[in-house]
């Protein structure tokens, strides 16, 4: 995708949660190598030491914050570190998330379902509340909340991802009208399939994943899912001035996003009050 090669970043500060693997570390990695200075929050040290390294390799900038979304002190001391390094977070990535348990409700654990919520959205709230001060003060910035299966339809099986995602969808919805006058734009971003380490997940859950969500996964895992070019190029597009009409939305790769460019979507388009392509 040619126009996820050419876009620059150059002099843009973007901070990353769930650098260290999967859909996180694919768009650390497409910022980083299109000039963005990146922000690299995970909480496991070996993942964020390796996307670092190739980040440096490649001659990118990073920096590696090692936080958990579910400590708010923990991201804010991330935040002001981004200040400190780079001089302010100009677009938030909010990419961490977990599955959580797979299988019929009444056979999952509650401590891991209330679990997968406290990551999935209250750890989006806290990375989101964590940048918004400064802004608010700069009257400019970017927040990208990555969003999944589940988040506009119902998804047998995944209850606690699909809760947590929709949950997030209204999240973003609501605080984009609330930073709306601050020009800060919030969006979320969706994916599509992609082989992670969630697709792995799904396959060792075998028939408590559901036969559908199998076959899906085997798919992925077979194809690589969606093409990672697509996904940076939404990514790069919604943290671009090209989208500073665009707020409170839910893209998915599949969309006729580039349409958006120049042209203001009917309020409900894209939202969780009618979800539809364009």
């Amino acid at each position: 995708m040619a126009e996820a090669l050419t876009e620059r970043f150059d002099g843009r500060n973007v901070l990353i949660t769930g650098a260290g693997r999967g859909i996180g570390k694919r768009l650390a990695l497409g910022f980083a190598r299109a000039g963005a200075r990146v922000g690299l929050l995970a909480r496991t040290r070996a993942e964020l030491d390796l996307v670092h390294l190739e980040i440096q390799h490649a001659g990118g900038s990073s920096l590696r914050l090692l936080a958990d979304v579910r400590d708010y002190g923990a991201v804010c001391g991330a935040v002001r570190r981004m200040r400190e390094a780079f001089g302010g977070t100009h677009v938030l990535v909010a990419a961490a998330a977990i599955q959580g348990p797979i299988g019929p409700l009444w056979s999952t654990d509650p401590e891991a379902w209330a679990a997968t919520v406290e990551v999935n959205l209250i750890g989006v709230m806290h990375a989101c509340r964590a940048v918004l001060h400064e802004m608010i003060e700069r009257r400019s910035g970017k927040i990208i909340v990555l969003t999944g299966g589940g988040d506009t339809h119902p998804r047998p099986n995944f209850s606690a991802y699909a809760a947590s995602k929709a949950a997030v969808a209204r999240f973003v919805e609501t605080l984009a009208k609330e930073v709306r006058d601050a020009n800060v734009q919030v969006n979320c971003f969706s994916p599509g399939g992609t082989y992670t380490h969630m697709t792995d997940e799904i396959l060792r859950a075998g028939e408590r994943a559901g036969q559908k969500e199998l076959e899906r996964a085997r798919t992925i895992q077979l194809t690589g899912g969606h093409a990672p070019d697509e996904q940076i190029a939404l990514a790069f597009f919604l943290a671009s001035q090209r989208s500073n009409h665009i707020s409170g939305k839910i893209l998915h790769v599949d969309d006729d996003w580039r349409r958006l460019e120049h042209t203001n979507s009917h309020a409900e388009l894209f939202t969780l009050r009618r979800v539809r392509k364009l």
